[in-house]
């Protein structure tokens, strides 16, 4: 029987459900009646943080400070004072802004860093070579345009801190993401009289580039590689084209090299052949982004050109270099020259990064002749230890978030327990008592997370964990799938959330989408099956299985591909797969979606520590990546309509 105490808890449980919908909406009104109900509640400061936040434009100063010493230390303090740090940038209120700036304890966010940079020279501070060097690097970062790091690079550009090159750069970074206000903006900075010809160009860049404006001001020629740029997003052999015959000879070299850069980009993520013959073009490789240099790497490796590969990856940003991929590929590329030298040089680089921590650190370990194996587990935790996780508030109110329906609001809180509520984040033990709570309430994305924060010392079974062991395994085993390739899969859909449902609708532990839940269902004779059930763990499980599995016969038993057609449908990978037969390491480097790039290096890497806890046996990644090419035409698909 349920006690008031119990069922006045619930009811404010459902309050702050409520809260969450009408700050979604923006119902202030609602909101701030509201608000008297959760009133003691554990999680009190979600809803004063949902209400002051939706009328933050218009709240006192005093009201702001009440609601930071009130709830002093929690994550909604420091979100708050996020969020009042924007409204004082944006009305200028530098004096404001700098008193609220020094317990700012996230820092999190660009823009209030570039609004401290203003705020600063604003009152009479100099501004540093350090901040100079965010202020561009934030902007250059910022897909969008926002007020502070705009104003920020404006007062940089007045000050001699920034040249307006790099305005032009961002306004090309911008056009290459698609962002044309943001390029528009970066423009506005340093050529204002040149707006109404962007304005041309971005409408119709062929047309721009065939009127009869001459090619003579600096301004006009970035016009040109704009619209060049613009061009080649959509279709790079036209932009070649272009270039080669017509506008190469008027450019600068640096600008020419940026074109080709983007064209040879664009061509290699549609696995383009021309991609490598595009970027030899560039005269110049520190010319280019190190997205850029990036795909030069990839097309190179698919063409097999391994002399082309380690000039890419030394044209890099010294911390990009530093990234486990580019790491193993140069490693790799030293090692196809050959000589006593470049291959201890080889060695060397993948001893750096070689273990189990992920899909390249596995692959270096290989190279260096070992397989990937459970690591040694680190000493028990102390009661002491777990005692200290149990007590420690922002994690509780992280879990209890989590337990109301509140998921998003309680990682965010549990995140910011173990990483930023003090500097540097929770050591590594710490972390391994924070994570054994979280595995404790099954709560186990937070659990899997939390683990993998640590530096010196590695938790498999926290790391790996296995929930719905019977059912995982004597439904994987039943079909002829791998327990581990399933457990893999699972781990990067999900992280074993059961409720879990992405943005496109996928739903479930497998992440199984509603029409092919449907067609899996029909295929594999599943009787009086209805969408709702996908919520089912082990029907879900059964779908999901079933579909990997004829994932896998379509695409010839080849785990890179069957984890490509389960994140991004079927159609793409069978496509994905024409050109040269590449080693499945060089295929999943060049899947040309990143989130699907990703995802498949991650299943793989996943996949392969799960064999080795489950089998007690070290495991070869490199075996399970076999091979990709063309299908053999003697081969007919084995399941055309796989959705």
């Amino acid at each position: 029987m349920c006690t008031g105490a119990q069922a006045q808890s619930s009811s404010a449980d459902e309050v702050l459900l409520d809260m969450k919908q009408a700050f979604q909406r923006g119902d202030k009104t609602r909101l701030t009646a509201m608000l008297p109900q959760v009133q003691g509640h554990p999680l009190e400061a979600w809803g004063a943080y949902w209400e002051l936040k939706a009328r933050l434009q218009e709240a006192s100063p005093l009201e702001v400070q009440d609601f930071l010493a009130r709830y002093a230390g929690s994550y909604q303090e420091d979100r708050l004072r996020n969020d009042w740090l924007l409204v004082l940038g944006k009305m200028r209120d530098w004096d404001g802004f700098l008193a609220a700036y020094p317990a700012f304890r996230m820092r999190d966010d660009r823009e209030v860093r570039c609004y401290a940079t203003v705020a600063g020279a604003m009152k009479g501070q100099p501004i540093t070579r350090e901040q100079a060097a965010e202020v561009r690097a934030d902007w250059m970062a910022q897909r969008d345009s926002d007020d502070g790091c705009l104003t920020a690079a404006e007062l940089l550009l007045a000050n001699k801190r920034m040249s307006p090159n790099d305005a032009w750069i961002k306004a090309r970074l911008a056009m290459e993401a698609n962002r044309p206000r943001a390029a528009r903006n970066a423009i506005n900075l340093v050529e204002p009289d040149v707006l109404p010809m962007f304005d041309q160009l971005n409408a119709s860049p062929a047309k721009f580039l065939s009127s009869k404006a001459v090619v003579a001001a600096r301004s006009r020629k970035e016009m040109v590689v704009l619209a060049l740029i613009k061009i080649a997003k959509s279709d790079p052999d036209v932009a070649a084209q272009q270039l080669d015959s017509k506008w190469s000879p008027m450019l600068s070299a640096e600008e020419r090299n940026w074109v080709w850069g983007v064209i040879g980009q664009q061509a290699a993520g549609k696995l383009s052949p021309q991609a490598a013959g595009y970027f030899a073009n560039v005269t110049k490789l520190k010319d280019l982004t190190d997205e850029m240099l990036g795909w030069k790497v990839r097309a190179a490796l698919r063409m097999g050109q391994w002399r082309e590969v380690q000039p890419a990856i030394d044209a890099m940003d010294p911390e990009t270099q530093r990234e486990p991929i580019w790491v193993y590929w140069k490693a790799r590329a030293l090692m196809q020259r050959g000589g006593d030298s470049r291959r201890e040089e080889a060695n060397e680089l993948y001893r750096t990064i070689a273990g189990t921590r992920g899909f390249y650190e596995m692959l270096a370990l290989e190279e260096l002749g070992q397989l990937s194996a459970v690591p040694t587990r680190p000493a028990p935790l102390t009661q002491q230890e777990r005692d200290a996780a149990r007590r420690d508030p922002g994690l509780l109110r992280g879990l209890l978030a989590i337990g109301i329906g509140l998921r998003s609001e309680g990682v965010r809180e549990w995140n910011y327990a173990v990483a930023l509520h003090r500097p540097g984040g929770m050591s590594d033990r710490e972390l391994l008592a924070a994570a054994d709570l979280a595995c404790q309430q099954q709560v186990w994305d937070r659990c899997i997370n939390t683990s993998e924060r640590t530096q010196g010392v590695v938790d498999v079974e926290q790391r790996f964990p296995m929930p719905f062991h019977d059912a995982v395994i004597s439904k994987s085993r039943e079909i002829g799938l791998d327990p581990a390739y399933v457990y893999g899969l699972i781990r990067q859909e999900s992280r074993f959330i059961m409720s879990a449902r992405s943005g496109v609708g996928a739903s479930g532990l497998m992440q199984v989408m509603p029409a092919t839940a449907r067609w899996t269902a029909r295929k594999i004779g599943l009787a009086g099956f209805t969408p709702d059930q996908i919520y089912d763990r082990d029907t879900n499980i059964v779908i999901g299985t079933n579909y990997l599995k004829l994932a896998l016969d379509d695409f010839d038993d080849s785990m890179p591909l069957a984890a490509a057609a389960y994140n991004a449908g079927p159609g793409r990978p069978r496509s994905w797969r024409n050109g040269p037969v590449m080693e499945g390491a060089i295929w999943a480097e060049n899947v040309p979606f990143s989130e699907t790039r990703d995802y498949v290096k991650k299943v793989l890497a996943n996949a392969t520590m799960y064999a080795a806890v489950i089998s007690g046996k070290p495991q070869s990644i490199k075996e399970r990546l076999g091979t990709v090419g063309p299908r053999a035409a003697s081969e007919p698909e084995t399941n055309k309509d796989l959705p």
